[in-house]
């Protein structure tokens, strides 16, 4: 059995409870403490958020390659407390944080199940710079992209069946995937595409295995600034917490 078939039938044997396992936080040393750190400007001609690039560790870092405060999310594209820190945080963080040049934002996905490894593979199906607008976007219509799957678990749980090459592409069909990214850019021959290339979504489900172990991520949000996992989990945490490393 497959890592990825193992990580799909663990999911689906409750997906109502994704959402509870998502919202996990852990006492941490929490953010170091710095001088306030004055605005970098970005280049001519453009801000920071207009910039995106992949680290080493394949998350999409938004904002200043080389800013002195990096706030790290692990975050699952199905986790209701994630889409609550998007929904509530990501505007002030782009406009007031990433685009002052002191703070960059990564965001790494935990996998948390075989759709949610669908929308994962589908928000970097694109050009680096569409990951962090379509996964707000995801974020923005949860309850609209996981009703289907959850009214319809045992077809995602027939889909786990089918060859490699077929089963993300039935599951966004179940899902109602195809219309909801076509509507935002992606085209359906684009998305399937992408989710029929078996190598390049087990690379991501299995980065999310390896990364949760190596830094003990047991759940989503979970948050790290400069390298240290932090005890916040909402944007009205972790705000100050950018403050105090320094981003004021």
């Amino acid at each position: 059995m497959t890592k990825f078939r193992t990580l799909a039938l663990a999911a689906l044997v409750a997906p109502l409870a994704l959402g509870l396992a998502a919202c996990n936080s852990a006492e941490e040393e929490g953010a170091t403490e710095g001088e306030p750190i004055a605005p970098i400007a970005a280049p001519a001609g453009t801000q920071w958020s207009d910039v995106t690039n992949v680290s080493e560790y394949d998350g999409y870092v938004l904002g200043n390659p080389d800013a002195p405060i990096k706030l790290v999310e692990y975050a699952s594209l199905t986790c209701p407390a994630c889409a609550a820190f998007a929904t509530t945080g990501a505007e002030e963080l782009r406009t007031e944080f990433v685009n002052s040049g002191r703070v960059s934002f990564e965001i790494r996905n935990q996998i948390h199940g075989p759709h949610d490894l669908a929308l994962a593979t589908l928000v970097r199906c694109g050009e680096k710079e569409a990951f962090h607008p379509l996964a707000d976007q995801v974020w923005a219509n949860l309850q609209q992209l996981l009703t289907p799957i959850i009214e319809n678990s045992a077809q995602v749980e027939q889909a786990i069946n089918l060859p490699p090459e077929q089963r993300l592409v039935q599951i966004a069909e179940i899902g109602g995937f195809y219309e909801f990214f076509a509507a935002r850019g992606l085209s359906a021959d684009q998305a399937r595409q992408c989710l029929a290339k078996e190598d390049v979504y087990t690379a991501i489900a299995e980065r999310s295995q390896k990364q949760s172990a190596e830094f003990d991520v047991t759940g989503t949000p979970t948050f790290f600034i400069n390298g240290n996992k932090v005890d916040a989990n909402n944007w009205n945490a972790i705000k100050p917490l950018l403050e105090k490393a320094g981003a004021r």
